[in-house]
Protein backbone atom coordinates (compact mmCIF):
# COMPACT_ATOMS: atom_id res chain seq x y z
CA UNK A 1 0.00 0.00 0.00
CA UNK A 2 1.16 3.54 -0.63
CA UNK A 3 0.30 7.03 0.44
CA UNK A 4 -0.81 10.06 -1.57
CA UNK A 5 0.96 13.37 -1.20
CA UNK A 6 -1.19 16.41 -0.47
CA UNK A 7 0.07 19.36 -2.50
CA UNK A 8 -2.97 21.64 -2.72
CA UNK A 9 -5.53 23.21 -0.44
CA UNK A 10 -8.29 21.45 -2.38
CA UNK A 11 -6.67 18.04 -1.86
CA UNK A 12 -6.51 18.69 1.88
CA UNK A 13 -10.14 19.85 2.06
CA UNK A 14 -11.29 16.76 0.15
CA UNK A 15 -9.20 14.43 2.34
CA UNK A 16 -10.52 16.09 5.51
CA UNK A 17 -14.09 15.54 4.23
CA UNK A 18 -13.31 11.89 3.42
CA UNK A 19 -12.39 11.37 7.06
CA UNK A 20 -16.17 11.33 7.61
CA UNK A 21 -16.27 8.08 5.58
CA UNK A 22 -13.05 6.39 6.75
CA UNK A 23 -10.04 7.18 8.93
CA UNK A 24 -7.13 9.07 7.41
CA UNK A 25 -3.50 9.03 8.55
CA UNK A 26 -1.29 11.99 7.66
CA UNK A 27 2.48 12.15 7.92
CA UNK A 28 3.91 15.67 8.10
CA UNK A 29 7.40 15.34 6.65
CA UNK A 30 10.30 17.79 6.47
CA UNK A 31 12.55 16.95 3.54
CA UNK A 32 15.53 18.67 5.23
CA UNK A 33 15.39 16.99 8.64
CA UNK A 34 17.17 13.71 9.52
CA UNK A 35 14.61 12.89 12.24
CA UNK A 36 11.85 13.35 9.66
CA UNK A 37 13.72 11.16 7.17
CA UNK A 38 13.69 8.41 9.81
CA UNK A 39 9.94 8.91 10.42
CA UNK A 40 9.30 8.76 6.66
CA UNK A 41 11.24 5.46 6.48
CA UNK A 42 9.25 4.04 9.40
CA UNK A 43 5.96 5.11 7.75
CA UNK A 44 7.01 3.36 4.53
CA UNK A 45 8.01 0.22 6.48
CA UNK A 46 4.55 0.11 8.02
CA UNK A 47 2.90 0.57 4.61
CA UNK A 48 5.06 -2.11 2.98
CA UNK A 49 4.06 -4.72 5.57
CA UNK A 50 0.34 -5.34 6.21
CA UNK A 51 -1.19 -1.90 6.78
CA UNK A 52 -4.78 -1.47 7.86
CA UNK A 53 -6.78 -1.39 4.65
CA UNK A 54 -9.72 0.78 5.71
CA UNK A 55 -7.43 3.77 6.28
CA UNK A 56 -6.35 6.36 3.71
CA UNK A 57 -2.64 7.25 4.01
CA UNK A 58 -1.44 10.75 3.17
CA UNK A 59 1.74 12.81 3.42
CA UNK A 60 2.42 16.52 3.32
CA UNK A 61 5.87 18.04 2.91
CA UNK A 62 5.94 20.81 5.48
CA UNK A 63 8.46 23.05 3.73
CA UNK A 64 7.23 22.70 0.16
CA UNK A 65 3.55 22.84 1.21
CA UNK A 66 3.72 25.06 4.30
CA UNK A 67 0.25 26.69 3.84
CA UNK A 68 -1.35 23.23 3.69
CA UNK A 69 0.60 22.04 6.72
CA UNK A 70 -0.54 25.09 8.69
CA UNK A 71 -4.14 24.60 7.52
CA UNK A 72 -4.07 21.00 8.77
CA UNK A 73 -2.99 22.27 12.19
CA UNK A 74 -5.76 24.87 12.18
CA UNK A 75 -8.49 22.47 10.99
CA UNK A 76 -7.53 19.66 13.39
CA UNK A 77 -6.43 21.65 16.42
CA UNK A 78 -3.23 19.57 16.50
CA UNK A 79 -0.22 21.84 17.11
CA UNK A 80 2.16 21.65 14.16
CA UNK A 81 5.38 19.72 14.61
CA UNK A 82 7.49 17.70 12.21
CA UNK A 83 7.91 14.95 11.76
CA UNK A 84 4.39 14.29 12.93
CA UNK A 85 1.83 11.60 12.25
CA UNK A 86 -1.86 11.84 13.02
CA UNK A 87 -4.98 9.78 12.58
CA UNK A 88 -8.32 11.49 12.02
CA UNK A 89 -11.76 9.92 11.98
CA UNK A 90 -14.87 11.98 11.30
CA UNK A 91 -12.67 15.11 11.33
CA UNK A 92 -11.57 14.39 14.90
CA UNK A 93 -8.12 13.53 16.22
CA UNK A 94 -7.85 9.87 17.17
CA UNK A 95 -4.07 9.86 17.68
CA UNK A 96 -0.95 11.87 16.95
CA UNK A 97 2.71 11.66 17.81
CA UNK A 98 5.93 13.32 16.73
CA UNK A 99 9.66 12.99 16.21
CA UNK A 100 11.32 9.71 17.28
CA UNK A 101 7.93 8.25 18.32
CA UNK A 102 6.97 7.91 14.65
CA UNK A 103 7.96 4.25 14.25
CA UNK A 104 6.55 1.26 12.42
CA UNK A 105 5.91 -0.42 15.78
CA UNK A 106 4.08 2.61 17.20
CA UNK A 107 1.97 3.05 14.05
CA UNK A 108 1.07 -0.65 14.07
CA UNK A 109 0.23 -0.57 17.78
CA UNK A 110 -2.28 2.22 17.21
CA UNK A 111 -3.74 1.22 13.85
CA UNK A 112 -3.77 -2.58 13.91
Amino acid sequence: MTYNEITSQQQWEEAFERSNDHPIVILKHSTTCPVSANAHDEFNKYLSDTPREDVEYLMVKVIESRPISLQIAEDTGIKHESPQIMMLDKKEKVWSTTHWSVTKAHIAAVLD
